[in-house]
């Protein structure tokens, strides 16, 4: 089977609740022991990273986690100090706020910072990403396109990103700002990956065997170009409306699942009593 995971990952869609019920967040910190592990919160995608060390810090503690770090990186050369570096090592579960998802790529890409990430997500640590932290977390992401606009040939800018999951591409803020085609532009481009549209205060568990499972109060939109049968996509005329045939489409909502192995929604199978029950209907 093709390794498609690094590891276990929570991804949401940005504007989790932070002050209500926290059911998405409460669900991140139930993955670690909340009175010996440590939370890592990583800032690099922000400009304001002390504003958002705080409002995260906050919210964690309200939850309470009891041993909450911060990995502030606003230089590249702050991705190769020894004390970034053990910072990851140590934590259990690593948490990237919003932003700009260019920002964690190029201040962090090819660093041992990089490489601590990469080598945690693989010893068992939870990478947790929302908002631009959900974007990065592919090894191909969305870096600007067209919100609430019919797709167009080549209008989206894309570029590498931390390839914790591969074969993805991940859009958020999805149904709030209208991004539906411009993550049909990015499958029309690389109708070989799958497409995944995340709503606001929503979020995917991702297993490290490919099972996805949905939470929060949104839905999850996962659009399939391996079956494409037709598509205008090409250089020229870049603005044009783009065409595209026979695209499949799946829309799933909390506690739904999805196998990213065989890019189809999962159905547990019915029990006997089920099957029994239908049967004498």
């Amino acid at each position: 089977m093709k390794e498609l995971l690094s590891g276990n990952l929570i991804i949401i869609g940005g504007a989790e609740d932070k002050e209500g019920r926290k059911e998405i967040l409460k669900k991140v910190c139930s993955c670690i022991d909340k009175d010996k592990d440590i939370l890592l919160v990583a800032t690099i995608a922000t400009e304001y990273p002390k504003e958002a060390a705080n409002k995260y810090r906050k919210v964690f503690e309200e939850l309470e986690v009891k041993n909450i770090k911060i990995l502030d990186i606003s230089e590249r050369r702050d991705a190769f100090e020894e004390e970034n570096k053990n910072l990851i090592k140590e934590a259990s579960l690593i948490f990237f706020t919003g932003g700009d998802q260019l920002r964690i790529t190029s201040l962090i890409g090819g660093t041992s910072v990089y490489d601590a990430l990469k080598d945690a997500c693989e010893l068992g640590a939870y990478i947790v990403g929302t908002s631009a932290g959900a974007s990065v977390m592919s090894d191909t992401m969305i870096v600007q396109g067209d919100d609430e606009d019919s797709p167009r040939k080549c209008t989206l800018k894309m570029a590498p990103g931390l390839g914790l999951i591969k074969d993805v591409i991940i859009d958020q803020h999805f149904a709030q700002r209208g991004r539906i085609g411009r993550l049909l532009t990015g499958i029309a481009q690389n109708p070989e990956v799958l497409g995944i549209g995340i709503d606001e205060n929503t979020a995917i568990i991702v297993e490290k065997n490919g099972m996805i499972e949905v939470i929060g109060e949104g839905a999850v939109y996962f659009v399939d170009g391996s079956k494409i049968t037709y598509t205008n996509v090409s250089e020229l005329k870049s603005d044009e409306i783009l065409s595209m045939h026979n695209v499949i489409l799946h829309v799933l909502t909390e506690n739904n699942k999805f196998d990213l192995i065989k890019k189809m929604p999962f159905e547990e199978e019915k029990t006997s009593y089920e099957n029994n029950t239908k049967e004498n209907i």
